[in-house]
């Protein structure tokens, strides 16, 4: 019996093996301070806002996301609900008056809970009307859906795109905003170029080490605390622009959210800039970036220390810890002076002179040196720091004489 030749493929058909090939990629491992930051704040079990341009990538970045923490992924577009779709629908049953009315959750959130875990996803938060963001406040904050609670297993994340670029955009309420860790999301241009090449990244996501727990909550507690109980009025602070408003701010609640971003980062050994996008995106970039200062100087040595061994001290190398330990040490000697105290500050200034930029001495020498009593003989280091003072000075003299040539 003669073969019969098998049919031609269609068009369709050549064309889904086009498409299968376009789609053939591979990764690499590849760092990402937004991914990782992303991950800490939904390890931290708080809601994440991704803010970018419509096409930047923040869906993407949710499904992989998802995948690296095995989590099914439920995607909700808050644009296109109503307000009973996140507060709950009426249900009338047979005795409303002495049962009441249950408010029955939508099946999304049903499935979540069957589910026990889950990445839910609300999408164009920044289109949804101000009903409904009013609805997912209790959503976002409590994880309840008219009768249902959220389990412990669900982790929230939304995007959003700037009011510019969202169609029908409105401004987030000063309610929701403040629930949110706020995280900009932006396009790497080589990442780009070599995932359309076909090598797309593989983030590597943060492991929190057991072992830095405590440490890590202790020192969180100190950072926080201790910046509070000197800036009282960073505690609350809302924004008086209406598009602040929808941003980060620091309260109260985002406050103890950034006191468990920074648990968290310090338990996982995360770099400075995925802190820096954490802490900025909880409570805003002044707060934010005034507990970063605060972090590095965390880590200084006690100007007693410093005092009581200037051949021993170590002084950071940044210019502006440098700084800050030098300004120390001379505060120290002005709340307790006495001569040997005062010889040891100069010898700690001459230190920093063969060690760091000179013109780091020049300020804490000047102030030192106004602090000597009559009965103090001045020390012999001394003379390595006088040519020092003297050329800033004369630098300083010939600025001014410049600009007023100008």
């Amino acid at each position: 019996m003669p073969m019969t030749a098998p049919a031609p493929a269609s068009q369709l058909d050549i064309a889904a093996d086009l498409l299968t090939l376009l789609r053939d990629s591979t990764t690499e491992p590849r760092p990402d301070s937004q991914l990782e930051a992303l991950t800490l704040a939904v390890a931290a079990d708080l809601p994440v806002l991704l803010w970018g341009e419509p096409g930047i990538g923040k869906t993407a970045a949710l499904t992989q996301l998802a995948t690296a923490l095995d989590l099914p992924l439920t995607t909700v577009i808050a644009s296109v609900h109503e307000p009973s779709d996140f507060s709950g629908l009426p249900v009338v049953g047979d005795d409303p008056a002495t049962q009441g009315v249950p408010m029955a959750p939508p099946d999304w959130a049903v499935r979540l809970v069957r589910a026990g875990r889950g990445l839910l996803f609300l999408d164009e938060l920044s289109t949804a009307p101000p009903a409904v963001q009013a609805a997912l406040l209790r959503l976002v904050l409590e994880r309840r859906i008219g009768a249902l609670r959220l389990p412990p297993g669900v982790r929230i994340v939304a995007a959003a795109n700037p009011r510019a670029s969202a169609a029908d955009g409105w401004e987030l309420s000063p309610p929701l905003a403040n629930r949110f860790v706020h995280l900009q999301w932006t396009h790497d241009h080589e990442v780009v170029v070599r995932g359309l090449g076909g090598t797309w990244p593989r983030a590597t996501l943060p492991r929190l080490d057991p072992r830095r727990l405590p440490e890590a909550v202790e020192f969180a507690r100190r950072a926080v605390c201790g910046l509070l109980a000197a800036r009282p009025t960073l505690v609350h602070r809302l924004p008086t622009d209406e598009t602040r408003r929808g941003g980060p701010w620091p309260s109260p609640r985002s406050w103890d959210m950034t006191l468990s971003l920074v648990a968290f980062a310090t338990a996982a050994g995360s770099a400075r800039d995925v802190l820096s996008l954490l802490v900025r995106g909880t409570v805003g970039d002044g707060p934010g970036l005034e507990l970063l200062a605060s972090l590095d100087r965390m880590d200084l040595p006690d100007p007693e220390d410093v005092l009581a061994d200037p051949a021993g001290a170590v002084l950071p190398e940044r210019g502006d810890l440098r700084q800050a330990v030098l300004d120390g040490v001379v505060a120290a000697v002005r709340a307790r002076p006495d001569r040997a105290r005062w010889d040891s500050a100069w010898a700690v200034l001459v230190r920093a002179l063969e060690t760091g930029a000179p013109d780091l001495v020049v300020v804490p020498a000047t102030t030192l040196a106004s602090l000597r009593q009559q009965d103090w003989d001045v020390p012999a280091t001394i003379d390595r720091l006088a040519g020092t003072v003297a050329l800033s000075r004369r630098a300083d003299r010939a600025a001014v004489a410049s600009d007023g040539r100008r």
